[in-house]
């Protein structure tokens, strides 16, 4: 009896099922992604009917976050950030800090010890790239195309300072009980790795230009074993691993080829991770989280999207809207799901917590991707399907 067809069956039925829920919910004007989230829900061991495996599930979430963030570094371009948004080289490093560190302290101040905080505060800091990159693209959207590209330009920003924030912050954990400057020797290995990759994987992709097939298996081969490398060898998570092999290919004409070729992947494995992230969460454990949920919701829709809202206003930048910047910006999404999920694996946050911060993915992604449609703009740009 072949042992892989059930598997095969599975990731079959929930794809379907993601698909189906993910038309219905456009169908009602919601976002698809809210779908793919009750998916996970419905698949999940916490209700009846049919479960999932979870471990495969996992499997695949795990390498859509790694293609996913690995895209994500692909589509940062130093140059033309320097160029067209010059303000957020410096005033989304300071937020993005701010707000880490305010929700650390407050973090602690609810009773996680100063480990806990630390990853409870990079948490609530970091947004979603995949919500906003489906908002900017989505056929429903009102915003316009000086609020995407400040969309863009902004959550770029932030998660290289959130890459730059994790690799300051998770060595002084001790985490998998490596001292500090052994942690750190290990980030300044990984770093010279990717300096090694950056001028050699470019050279490799522009000889495989025409030939498609060789180009994507490339792309993808590469990204998965540097980030697979980043944390095996030098213990850094894979998500920070995937999005400096990203950075590795960032620059050149070959940026924008790779990263065509690599979004029917992306797209695919991040259905995946939603639908995991919403078999993670249990309805049962919800009411003994409340107190946490309420903590992360407030720290995310008040003093992060509330102080994105001012900064927005203050900037006053031409066609941008302020409001539409801080409600796409306000959640929280993969990042924050790999530092809870490296957290709660190494008891530097209860599973309360934890249950808050997966809680918090979800509610916020579905508040930011329905209410920043809610302010139409002038003439939208070329749309395309989220």
């Amino acid at each position: 009896m072949d042992v892989t067809a059930p598997a095969i069956l599975q990731i079959g039925i929930v794809l379907l099922l993601a698909a189906s829920a993910g038309w219905l919910m456009r169908r009602v004007g919601l976002p698809a992604v809210v779908g793919y989230l009750g998916v996970g829900l419905l698949v999940s061991p916490f209700t009846p009917g049919y479960v999932a495996d979870r471990h495969q599930l996992q499997l695949f979430a795990d390498i859509g976050v790694v293609l996913l963030l690995f895209e994500v570094g692909i589509e940062i371009d130093p140059l033309k950030l320097g160029r067209d948004q010059r303000q957020f080289l410096w005033v989304v490093p300071l937020h993005t800090a701010a707000t880490a560190t305010l929700a650390a302290l407050i973090g602690m101040a609810a009773g996680l010890a100063w480990k806990g905080g630390l990853i409870f505060g990079l948490s609530i800091a970091l947004s979603s790239s995949v919500v906003v990159v489906n908002i900017t693209r989505s056929v429903r959207r009102t915003t316009n195309l000086a609020t995407n590209e400040a969309l863009l330009s902004w959550s770029i920003v932030q998660d290289v300072t959130g890459v730059v924030l994790a690799a300051a912050v998770l060595p002084t954990l001790g985490l998998q009980g490596r001292p500090l400057w052994l942690a750190v020797l290990g980030i300044l290995a990984f770093g010279a790795v990717t300096v090694a990759a950056a001028a050699l994987l470019p050279q490799i992709l522009r000889r495989l230009q025409d030939q498609p097939d060789l180009f994507l298996l490339f792309s993808v081969a590469a990204g998965l074993t540097l980030a697979a490398v980043g944390e095996r060898v030098f213990a850094l998570p894979l998500a920070l691993s995937a999005f400096l092999a990203g950075l590795a290919i960032s620059e050149g004409p070959v940026t924008a080829l790779a990263r065509q070729r690599l979004l029917p992947f992306r797209d695919l494995f991040a259905v995946l991770f939603f639908v995991a992230v919403g078999s993670l969460i249990d309805p049962a454990g919800i009411p003994a989280a409340l107190k946490w949920i309420a903590v992360v919701l407030g720290l995310v829709l008040v003093v992060k999207a509330g102080s994105m809202l001012g900064i927005a206003r203050l900037l006053r930048q031409p066609g941008v809207s302020p409001w539409q910047l801080a409600a796409g910006l306000g959640q929280v999404g993969e990042f924050s799901y790999v530092l809870a999920s490296v957290g709660v694996a190494e008891h530097l946050i209860t599973p309360r917590v934890y249950a808050a911060i997966l809680c918090g993915v979800v509610a916020t992604i579905i508040l930011s991707t329905i209410v920043v449609r809610r302010r139409p703009a002038a003439r939208p740009a070329a749309l395309v399907e989220a």
